[in-house]
């Protein structure tokens, strides 16, 4: 018998590829921070001259959660291209200040239906299709299909779920095969796990992250880089400990302490050297980072000089998150204003009547009514905006917000009593908002709205040209129901400002008033748009007016007393 020799696995590996991968997974619990960790890496190598992308892989079997309740999923974050995707997407733009498409964006569903598709259409003939390979290589697939024509340096992959969930396996497959495949200095497995400060004893335990870690290792992946998430500092001696058990050097132990505000992260890591160490791993050059403008604007977060209240009324508001971009966009709108934003949380269902909602919203400096679907809280919305428009309150209305102001002008302005929205009412003798014409003979409910980016044009002379500065401007959209042109024109003449339209599909997209200081409402999602040191105009200039009522509403005070 004559043995051969050994093959040398590695030998023909590419390892000259120019694009690095940076596959980030999370152990213990969910909810750890994988997207603010992913987004926070792109902004350290970014600020390195590197360019960056991040794609997430979530394991749930909805195609997207552009159906999901806000409570199951929180917010639905819309991209140019109109791809209804995870919240981390909008961590991910207003880091790396990157506009994603839908290839950034991948679910079980997607990846499943792809490959169901295929076998149809009889591209497997002959072959019993599997979660190993089929699903594995269309994974794999897609994680290089994001980097079109190899733009990117770097690709950095969110693993959503836990290690040790059912539904995570496939993924977690295809990244140690992926690893493999791809040699050793083009790919590193970052991993964000829990270290618990247990107050009872006053101790930090590492059984946690030791046994995440052991889960891992046995599906074959061994963790480049911990990030450890703690309420505090880890010392040295407990940075041995993880290091020694989890078969890594101390200097790869990073801590991801709780932070003051989400845009600090990133100086956290780059403090204990992730960013070196990332680079190191990755055989990419050493650059400096150029943090400066991330240092000023974490600061001007930290240490305003100002400070207004803004009542958020919605209907989702138990959970924040259900409002995330919104809640971001006004950190940089406060930065830019250097005023910080106090956000009141108003449950539109509880403004019943004018004297509830006078008495809920008596101290706030501002009001935005939110988004949303459906008849629920409605009233209350309605409620808050006509305190707004009748006492001089600065307001921003944002989708079903614009829907709600206008129904409101009709009804209290315009005199028509029964003025409504058919979501709402479909046998009102006034729908002055209504399904959009193509929305009607649309029966799926799934990536069937007017989803994406759309032009508009602003009307010189208006507060919306104020703001913008410009006469054509484009922003994106996530609804079914529209301004009903037919009653447009009375509600004009009775007061009504258009401030811009979408001329190609004859459609309102903002509304103001006349003879009131700040009142503004549009059919797109501005948030979706605000960045690091690029808060959107909108919101800039609706903290500003907020700031001007509460310097006014002092000033009045001062003088009466």
């Amino acid at each position: 018998m004559i043995l051969k020799k050994p093959k040398n696995i590695w030998k023909n590996m590419k390892t000259d590829k120019t694009t690095k991968y940076i596959f980030v997974t999370g152990g213990v619990i969910s909810g750890l921070g994988k997207g603010i960790a992913c987004a926070s890496i792109g902004y350290l190598l970014k600020s390195r001259g590197f360019k960056v992308t991040i794609q997430k892989f979530d394991p749930y079997i909805n195609i997207d959660p552009g159906t999901m309740s806000p409570f199951q999923h929180g917010e639905v974050f819309v991209l140019e291209d109109g791809s209804e995707t995870d919240l981390d997407l909008g961590h991910y733009e207003r880091f790396i200040d990157e506009n994603m498409n839908s290839r950034n964006s991948n679910t079980s569903g997607k990846i499943y239906y792809e490959v169901i598709n295929r076998e149809r259409r009889g591209d497997y003939l002959g072959a019993t299709v599997q979660v190993i390979p089929h699903i594995t290589d269309e994974i794999k697939r897609r994680i290089t299909a994001v980097n079109v024509n190899s733009a990117y340096d770097v690709v950095i992959c969110e693993i959503g779920g836990t290690v040790g969930d059912i539904e995570s396996q496939p993924f977690l497959e295809a990244i140690r095969q992926f690893r493999f495949e791809s040699g050793r200095s083009n790919c590193i497995n970052v991993h964000l796990t829990l270290v618990p400060y247990i107050e009872t004893s006053g101790e930090i335990k590492t059984k946690p992250t030791q046994h995440s870690v052991m889960r891992l290792r046995e599906i074959g992946i061994q963790p480049d880089i911990l990030l450890c998430r703690s309420k505090f500092h880890l010392d040295e001696s407990i940075h041995k400990k993880i290091a020694l058990f989890c078969n890594v050097m101390p200097e790869v132990v990073i801590d991801a302490i709780d932070a003051e505000t989400i845009y600090e992260i990133p100086l956290i890591f780059d403090q204990q050297r992730l960013g070196d160490q990332i680079t190191d791993l990755l055989n990419l050059p050493r650059r400096k980072p150029d943090l400066k403008d991330l240092e000023e604007f974490v600061q001007a977060i930290k240490n305003p000089r100002d400070e207004v209240n803004i009542a958020i009324c919605g209907k989702y508001t138990q959970l924040h998150d259900a409002y995330k971009s919104i809640i971001e966009s006004f950190n940089h709108a406060g930065a830019e204003n250097n005023t910080r934003v106090n956000i009141v949380w108003i449950e539109s269902e509880d403004l019943t009547n004018d004297s509830e909602t006078v008495n809920k919203l008596k101290n706030v400096d501002g009001i935005l009514v939110p988004g949303g679907f459906g008849e629920r809280g409605v009233k209350g919305k309605i409620n808050a905006i006509k305190l707004a428009r009748e006492n001089g309150i600065p307001f921003l209305g944002i989708c079903l917000g614009l829907q709600c102001a206008v129904v409101e002008f009709a009804r209290n302005v315009c005199g028509w009593k029964d003025a409504d929205s058919t979501e709402f009412n479909e046998n009102t003798q006034h729908p002055v908002i209504d399904l959009m014409e193509e929305q009607k003979r649309v029966f799926n409910k799934g990536g069937t709205m007017r989803l994406g980016a759309y032009a508009a044009e602003v009307v010189p002379g208006t507060l919306a040209y104020e703001i913008y500065k410009n006469k054509q401007i484009s922003e994106r959209h996530r609804h079914r129901y529209e301004v009903n042109n037919t009653y447009l024109a009375e509600m004009v003449k009775a007061g009504l400002v258009v401030g811009a339209v979408n001329k190609e599909l004859n459609l309102v997209e903002m509304i103001e008033l006349k003879n009131h200081p700040w009142f503004v409402a549009c059919q797109f999602h501005p948030e979706m748009k605000s960045r690091i040191n690029k808060a959107h105009p909108i919101f800039r200039e609706f903290v500003r007016a907020a700031r001007k009522y509460h310097n006014q509403k002092a000033e009045n005070a001062r003088s009466q007393s």
